[in-house]
């Protein structure tokens, strides 16, 4: 029960991913709109009727994302009879039923007030910083969930307070800078530049919309952040920790990754594909900082053996 429990954990957080991944695409490919302002029908539909290409691409994001849902409820339905009251996975399979709500409803209000397609408002930017906040906590909360189903022990803030302290600095730098990733690609897809000469220009121009001067902040944020990644991923292992070892390589070569992309995907001009690419180096970090907090903070060597043992 608990063997299969945690495959699903796992199976799950991989599902978010890559309904995280798609919804970025309706993004970028300006299909936000396909279903007009309604939500939850599709242009006042169940299931619309020749479809459009767009409506195609923003109803089956809706699909999926509600596969989504029932997916977190049935960890969550699940977690509740195979674990006992104060288990720590009971705990992060309500939190991503939670966020996971959360996340329906920012993506239902982007819709209904209309901020898809061309919208170019900071109403917009801020539902997309919203989102992507939200997206992280619930990734993190699916993380943990799997980790805790799969024996791992529940973090010690206590025993560890500077490795915490560390740990905290390095994740909220990194949501940071991710946040002012999603207002860049939003300024990329609206915004599109010609030349790479032509988007520094415009980068820099003191006429741009407030959308394209925001770009400049993403590349030092994101270099910032993984510099922090990378000082901070070695001092969260311990030598004879194999698991954490594993994981503080695994931030480490993802963070390095995720620099080459961030220097393509300018240099390309930011092409779907190569945003996409982006985002799941982005999550990948994510996911691993996350685990590699919960390893580097479990409360002694018994909860690691306990964790390699599972």
């Amino acid at each position: 029960m608990a063997t299969r429990l945690s495959r699903f954990g796992w199976s799950l957080l991989v599902y978010n991913v890559a309904v995280i991944l798609w919804g970025a695409y309706v993004r970028a490919s300006g299909s936000g709109a396909g279903c007009g302002s309604h939500w939850p029908l599709c242009n006042g539909e169940v299931i619309p009727r020749l479809p459009a290409t767009a409506t195609v691409i923003e109803f089956s994001h809706r699909l999926t994302s509600g596969l989504a849902l029932v997916g977190v409820v049935v960890l969550w339905v699940w977690t509740r009879r195979a674990r006992p009251a104060g288990d720590p996975a009971r705990v992060g399979a309500a939190a991503s039923v939670l966020f996971m709500l959360a996340e329906a409803a920012v993506g239902a209000g982007l819709v209904l007030f209309r901020l898809v397609a061309d919208n170019a408002s900071m109403a917009r930017a801020l539902f997309m910083a919203a989102h992507l906040t939200n997206t992280f906590v619930l990734l993190a909360a699916l993380t943990l969930t799997a980790w805790w189903l799969s024996g791992g022990a529940v973090p010690s803030v206590r025993e560890r307070p500077r490795l915490a302290s560390a740990w905290v600095f390095s994740a909220a730098a990194f949501l940071v800078a991710s946040i002012s990733g999603a207002v860049a690609a939003l300024g990329d897809t609206l915004y599109p530049s010609a030349s790479l000469a032509e988007g520094l220009r415009a980068d820099l121009s003191a006429t741009s919309h407030l959308l394209i001067r925001l770009r400049m902040l993403h590349p030092v944020l994101a270099v910032s952040a993984v510099a922090i990644a990378l000082l901070v991923a070695p001092r969260l292992v311990q030598r004879e920790d194999a698991i954490g070892q594993l994981l503080g390589r695994t931030v480490i070569v993802l963070s390095a990754l995720q620099v080459v992309a961030g220097l393509t995907n300018v240099l390309l001009l930011a092409p779907t594909w190569m945003q996409l690419i982006h985002l799941l180096l982005a999550d990948g970090v994510w996911i691993s900082l996350v685990l590699l907090g919960a390893q580097a903070l479990s409360p002694g060597p018994a909860a690691t053996n306990r964790t390699q043992a599972a």
